[in-house]
């Protein structure tokens, strides 16, 4: 019935093995490896009591790293291991789909380490930077508990097993796998949702580029850069000096931090100023065009340059924000539980705690755009199947420290400053004035904020204003110029290191609007493909144009209507991004739960391993769904602000709450209309899914298991380690591998291995 390590794969007797033995998987427990693991447990127990117990009246930053880095290491060593050994039982002498359809195209055997850096490119956008950020309003705990226990037990559950049951299919989207699992409705309505959530995704990391950059010459300048420098890229790796990857690292990082330094001399300058202080609505047409051309462009030529010059800083970046952290131990002075924890409405977004909290975290916990690229472009890629632990758990679990590292930046700057640049235009009016007195005039303790600090704070990081810069990019990149500039460089630092956050971000979040848009043209081919085959062929050129075409038409209408919102796009788009995303998780999560169930009984007692994070995920994004659609209070359900506006609208009001013109007026009525559409279709879509999936379910819990629809094992002729360092038995038959004649066809080459 099952699919599991059991089956009769006879591997080539004349070959080397092609996996470690079972028996010498089980690694011994020594007692040094004991006391290792009592340390770890210890000081990660330490972290949690300083954060939610003893909480004095400032809690030292250091404690977010210790907690977290301690509970992903238990997580990883112990968890993931009992998802690997009784759900998923991988088994590495079966070829995987990069081996066995090998085309040097979409299927190719990639490096695990090189994979890893690809995959988490790919699945960090703007996320994990900015829900964070904005989830601060409620104060330190709540976030910080979500973050790290989420991403255990639910984000980096639905990463692996996703990655993992794609590349058992030949690599399959989620969307064919619930089509394929779940029948025909739940099929139909799990690719429906995921092509729409999809839209609202990209529209959303997009808007946080366009608020990042927004009226900065600097930003504007520094980032446009790195287009000509992605190209550059791409072509010196295919045409100069092909396979030089360090050198053409190097290069590619001296022209970044090149861009950065004459970012601040351009912006300096009075044609400078001119040409790159640009309106939001400018820099967004500027990504609608750049989205269409970067996913229509050759992979090697923008993409793989651009991820790979993106990874390196992605990486690079939260390592060394983390050590700065750990040297500077800034003070943290917000409160465990704002005073804005127990209410329904906030300055930076509404709604109350559960389930907006969770909402708002989407990326750094749970993410369903993650089950996109897990069943799109990575497990074709995958080496071996034990590698999926790494790749896709591991992964996970650095895009959570991604998000820890952002949540403690935000922290620790001033908490009056925080609301200053996080509240919208129409609460500050955009200016020093309306600010300081909307900010003061909250009544939060201990939180007095002057004009002078607004001022003197936009002047240190090279900006003419930092009011109202919503989005969270903004307020990321202060906290770690104002972490970075104690550790390196001094106050005189402090705008090289705003910007050079910007750029970080802007790079962050656009390789996921190129990925992003990628992923749903293949997916909008391969639904048109079922009507008119001609679709289904990938390298048909005008099929790729017509689909890229109308999905970047879909993300692109949304994100003009998020720049040009009266309410400040980000603070009322962001619910819905993340009440989407994680109703895609929800469906993820449930095309995983019937493939499990439908492997047999021996699989059964394991089933609550995704039943519970998917029934965590069903009724916080169901919940947060009703309040959106169905909340009285204006400044939480779409349709009650909607019904406020076109009240106000009939009466003849030429200005009405925070909209000060008619036009501004029927914008709201345009975007809440949008908005409100959008959610009642999003939640039926994920309610018809979740719901066939518990009747596949159940008949496979009667059945004693179901239809395995796995692809035939075909035995490996190849091998390679499963983690990042390989073990001392994987070390001795890498050396067997090695010892084949030079001129034996299944002989490692150096590029396979490097």
């Amino acid at each position: 019935m099952s699919a599991s390590v059991d089956d009769d794969v006879v591997t080539d007797p004349n070959l080397p093995p092609v996996a470690v033995p079972p028996a010498k998987l089980e690694s011994r427990w020594t007692p040094a490896k004991i006391a290792l693991w009592i340390g770890i447990a210890l000081l990660g127990g330490l972290g949690w009591t300083m954060l939610a117990i003893v909480r004095g009246e400032t809690v030292n930053a250091i404690w977010f790293v210790f907690a977290a880095v301690c509970t992903y290491l238990i997580g990883y060593r112990f968890y993931s291991k009992v998802i690997e050994r009784y759900i998923t039982r991988p088994d590495d002498r079966r070829a995987t789909p990069a081996e066995r359809k090998a085309d040097g195209k979409d299927f190719v055997p990639t490096d695990r380490r090189v994979l890893y850096g690809h995959h988490f490119a790919a699945i960090a956008g703007a996320g994990p930077l900015v829900g964070p950020v904005l989830a601060a309003q409620m104060g330190y705990l709540p976030g910080t508990i979500w973050i790290i226990v989420g991403v255990i037990l639910a984000g980096a559950v639905q990463d692996y097993l996703v990655l993992f049951f794609s590349m058992r299919r030949g690599g399959r989207t989620i969307g064919q796998m619930a089509r394929d699992e779940l029948g025909k409705i739940g099929g139909t309505a799990a690719i429906l949702a995921s092509l729409l959530i999809m839209l609202i995704i990209v529209a959303i990391l997009a808007l946080v580029v366009v608020n990042a950059l927004g009226e900065s010459p600097w930003g504007v300048f520094s980032v446009s850069m790195t287009i000509p420098i992605a190209l550059f890229m791409g072509l010196y790796l295919r045409y100069i000096r092909p396979g030089r990857i360090t050198e053409i690292s190097i290069i590619g990082f001296v022209l970044l931090i090149g861009a950065i330094v004459a970012g601040g001399w351009v912006a300096s300058t009075e044609w400078g100023y001119a040409a790159f202080h640009l309106d939001r609505s400018v820099i967004a047409w500027g990504i609608i065009i750049y989205g269409f051309v970067a996913a229509v462009l050759p992979v090697w030529l923008l993409l793989a340059p651009r991820d790979y010059l993106s990874t390196f800083m992605k990486v690079g970046v939260i390592v060394m924000l983390a050590g700065a952290i750990v040297l500077v131990r800034p003070e943290i002075s917000v409160p465990a539980f704002s005073e804005f924890a127990g209410g329904q409405t906030g300055p930076v977004f509404s709604g109350p705690i559960f389930p907006f909290l969770f909402v708002t975290i989407a990326c750094g916990a749970l993410s369903g755009f993650h089950a996109l690229i897990a069943s799109g472009t990575t497990p074709k890629l995958v080496e071996k199947e034990r590698q999926t632990r790494f790749i896709g758990y591991g992964g996970m679990l650095m895009e959570s420290f991604v998000a820890i590292m952002a949540l403690v930046a935000a922290l620790s700057i001033d908490r009056g400053i925080y609301f200053a640049m996080n509240s919208s235009p129409a609460a500050t009016l955009g200016t020093v004035e309306g600010a300081v007195a909307f900010v003061n005039g909250l009544g939060l303790a201990g939180v007095n904020l002057t004009p002078d600090m607004l001022t003197s704070t936009a002047a240190a990081v090279g900006e003419t204003s930092i009011v109202s810069r919503t989005g969270g990019a903004p307020t990321l990149a202060l906290g770690l110029a104002h972490i970075m500039q104690q550790a390196l460089g001094g106050q005189a630092m402090m705008a090289f290191w705003y910007h050079f956050a910007i750029m970080f971000e802007a790079l962050f979040i656009l390789t996921a609007v190129d990925a992003g848009t990628r992923v749903a043209r293949f997916m909008l081919q391969d639904s048109i493909g079922t009507v008119i085959p001609k679709f289904k062929d990938l390298s048909w050129r005008p099929g790729a144009w017509i689909c890229t075409a109308i999905m970047v038409a879909g993300w692109g209408s949304i994100l003009i209507l998020g720049v040009t919102d009266p309410l400040g796009g980000i603070n009322t788009f962001f619910p819905l991004f993340g009440i989407a995303n994680q109703l895609l998780a929800a469906i993820a999560l449930a095309v995983v739960l019937a493939i499990v169930a439908k492997r047999g009984r021996s699989y059964f007692r394991w089933l609550w391993i995704v039943a519970a994070p998917l029934a965590f995920a069903a009724v916080v994004t169901i919940t947060a769904s009703m309040y959106k659609i169905f909340s009285p209070v204006p400044a939480v359900g779409y349709w009650a602000n909607h019904f406020a506006f076109r009240g106000a609208l009939a009466e003849g009001k030429t200005e009405f709450g925070t909209a000060k013109s008619v036009a501004a007026m029927e914008a709201v009525v345009r975007n809440t209309f949008v908005q409100g559409v959008l959610s009642v279709i999003f939640v039926t879509l994920a309610i018809v899914v979740i719901v066939m999936a518990v009747i596949v379910t159940a008949k496979a819990l009667r059945a004693g298991g179901g239809e395995n629809l796995e692809d035939a094992p075909v035995p490996s002729r190849r091998f390679a380690a499963a983690g990042f360092l390989a073990t001392k038995e994987e070390r001795a038959i890498e050396k067997q591998w090695e010892a084949l004649p030079a001129d034996h066809p299944d002989r490692p080459t150096a590029s396979s291995h490097h």
